[in-house]
């Protein structure tokens, strides 16, 4: 009786956990309650980048989209969730929007790798894969060392 849990949470990674999943959490709360104007323009970005993602009806992409902005966000939030498993679930959405930037020539100045005034918005998901690297790395050199 009286098993001990004992959770680590490096205090250095909780403002970019804090920062980023309350974000995330609230875009997927957002979403799940949007239209199907707002369904229709988030699946035509995302198919425009992702070809497979054409055949996937809007509403549904939207709400799954949604439901998974809602597991990262709250994967970094919940402080029982370790940094390894919440910066490689960051990594991977954030490494998506940088891809989706990277596969839409308008987010970019032609010619360039900075944004132009519609990618500016997206062009700035990049400190969310810093941090999710950032995760990562420490969760590894903790491991590494311990």
């Amino acid at each position: 009786m009286g098993d001990v849990v004992r959770i680590r949470v490096r205090a250095r990674d909780l403002p970019g956990r804090i920062a980023t999943g309350g974000y995330i959490l609230h875009s997927g709360l957002e979403k799940w309650q949007g239209d199907q104007a707002r369904a229709a323009a988030v699946h035509q970005t995302a198919a425009a980048a992702f070809p497979v993602l054409k055949n996937v009806p809007p509403e549904r992409f939207l709400r799954l989209l949604a439901a998974g902005e809602i597991a990262v966000g709250g994967a970094l939030l919940a402080p029982v969730v370790p940094a390894a498993v919440a910066g490689a679930a960051l990594t991977g959405f954030s490494g998506a929007l940088v891809a989706l930037y990277a596969r839409t020539p308008a987010m970019r100045k032609p010619g360039s790798i900075w944004p132009s005034q519609a990618g500016t918005a997206v062009s700035k998901d990049v400190w969310m894969l810093g941090i999710g690297l950032d995760l990562l790395g420490g969760a590894l050199a903790e491991r590494q060392a311990g």
